[in-house]
């Protein structure tokens, strides 16, 4: 079957370090990444950037590598040719001028909550935290599963703590690399909106790529054919090591952050022709 979308994360995927497009995981200029969307192009293949970042910045992405198509906020957020559909439930303002997801989350006190329980092994992932609508976004080391029974258990019902994996930046009472965190509401998810965005085009879920780096672009190997992980994924994270075994289409390449992206792109079009 012909490749016709690729779905990537940004930072630590298709971004090198430094979250540069044209820079390889040490720093070093590199083209792997433009010209891994160049044979996209050729091909009549989507590009289709899944990220935590803000929706303006992801739009400014999307503009760069020249797609109409982007995952913003962890999947809380679908854009396609320019329409904005949300995908957070019941948590959706209704009208203009009522609180945002972001604002209610904040007004029921679970940020602090997670602040509380977790002290210094959390923080506000400084200065990308502000100007979000949709969701928050923060940094540290912290039990995942801990952290959603605490939600669950203050009654905070269809509210998501997720793993958006490691970053470069050090946290002082932090061992090892720390990661970045989405508090999500409406049960979004970047697999739920890579469903979506495959459902709204009408590609057959067997005809789509995902690349990703972290546990939460992992869960994104269900709704298609086969999901590649970079191989400086699994290197700075055990948890997403172990999760492997649990996605038989996931495979990991041999290069890290834009490398990485390069060989699943060209060796998929390579096998299908």
């Amino acid at each position: 079957m012909a490749l016709r979308c690729v779905y990537t994360d940004l930072d630590g995927t298709l971004y090198g370090r430094g979250g540069s497009l044209f820079r390889d995981a040490e720093g070093n200029f590199s083209m792997m990444q433009a010209r891994a969307l160049e044979a996209c192009h050729r091909a009549g293949v989507e590009v289709v950037i899944m990220s935590g970042r803000r929706e303006a910045q992801v739009l400014a992405d999307a503009r760069v590598i020249g797609q109409t198509s982007y995952i913003y906020e962890a999947g809380c957020g679908v854009t396609i040719d320019g329409e904005r559909t949300l995908l957070v439930g019941d948590w959706a303002s209704d009208e203009e001028g009522d609180p945002t997801p972001a604002q209610r989350m904040l007004d029921a006190g679970i940020p602090d909550l997670l602040f509380e329980r977790f002290g210094d092994q959390l923080e506000w992932h400084r200065p990308w935290h502000t100007d979000r609508h949709l969701s928050h976004l923060f940094r540290g080391k912290v039990d995942v599963a801990e952290a959603n029974a605490l939600i669950a258990e203050r009654g905070h019902a269809n509210v998501r703590f997720l793993d958006n994996g490691a970053i470069t930046r050090p946290m002082e009472a932090v061992d090892g690399p720390a990661h970045a965190y989405h508090l999500v509401p409406g049960g979004a998810s970047k697999a739920t909106a890579v469903a979506f965005h495959l459902q709204a085009r009408g590609y057959d879920p067997g005809s789509a790529i995902a690349v990703g780096d972290s546990l939460e672009d992992l869960d994104a190997a269900a709704p298609v054919g086969r999901f590649f992980v970079v191989a400086n994924g699994p290197e700075r994270d055990p948890a997403l090591r172990e999760a492997l075994p649990r996605f038989p289409n996931a495979t990991v390449t041999e290069g890290a952050m834009g490398e990485g992206f390069y060989e699943a792109v060209i060796s998929t079009l390579a096998e299908r022709g």
